[in-house]
């Protein structure tokens, strides 16, 4: 049995953590670099941070942040926002990611995604999509979830991984932050579609979520949540023991 990954996630805006519900509303949480340490003693499998307002701005992650939070994280490190070129992947990689996420420059070109991949490899290059329905289908939004591509999320993460993408984020915009369970149609309508490692993303409200996630798509390979864990709600240690007890993989 795979073992399932439990991931955290950092929002940052102008240097802090923040979280909303459904990308509006950001609230103000916690110096990344503090955090980062927190999760990567805590028992976190992998982190992920975004620069979540880097591509609407139109400009580069800011890396000073990166390299400070990068140097106190002993896992595996995600790191988005920004993402257009393969200049962009160097700098990031170069500050101390160990994976870099494409959205909106993927999007704008999709061909930095093969571009990367054949630089980088493909356990490299994550692609992560922000998926809303829109009139009953299921559409990729970019810039930070504020314009409608009009996209189909299913196609559009396919033809990714088609492209060399070696793993995806499929961030549910309409539950994110709702804390009411992952969007299992969404995540059962992508995972049928890609043979990659998907991380389900946007929902997260309990341990039983997890839970549900879990035995409800066997082949996922991890859920991401940023508000129980930022506020405390459900600890990484207490939520993989509940796992366990519940026949699930997970590294203890």
């Amino acid at each position: 049995m795979i073992t399932k990954r439990i991931i955290p996630c950092l929002d940052v805006k102008n240097g802090r953590v923040v979280k909303g519900v459904q990308f509006e509303s950001l609230k103000d949480v916690s110096d990344p670099t503090e955090l980062a340490a927190y999760y990567s003693s805590g028992g976190a499998d992998e982190l992920v941070f975004y620069d979540i307002t880097a591509s609407a701005e139109g400009r580069s992650l800011f890396t000073d942040v990166l390299r400070r939070t990068a140097s106190r994280v002993f896992i595996p490190l995600t790191v988005g926002g920004g993402i257009s070129s393969l200049e962009d992947f160097e700098r990031v990689l170069s500050c101390g990611a160990d994976k870099v996420s494409v959205n909106s420059g993927a999007i704008r070109n999709p061909d930095l995604i093969n571009q990367a991949s054949e630089r980088y490899g493909s356990q490299c290059v994550v692609l992560s999509a922000d998926v809303k329905r829109v009139d009953g289908a299921f559409h990729v939004f970019q810039n930070g979830g504020r314009i409608d591509t009009g996209m189909d999320a299913a196609a559009w993460i396919e033809e990714g991984v088609k492209r060399g993408a070696g793993e995806v984020v499929v961030n549910s915009m309409d539950t994110d932050g709702v804390k009411e369970g992952f969007d299992l149609e969404l995540l059962k309508a992508v995972n049928d579609n890609v043979r990659v490692p998907v991380i389900a993303s946007g929902g997260a409200g309990s341990m039983q979520d997890f839970a549900d996630l879990f035995h409800e798509i066997p082949e996922i390979s991890a859920g991401l949540a940023a508000s129980i864990f930022h506020f405390h709600e459900v600890t990484i240690s207490g939520l993989k023991q509940y796992l366990k007890e519940q026949g699930i993989a997970v590294r203890i």
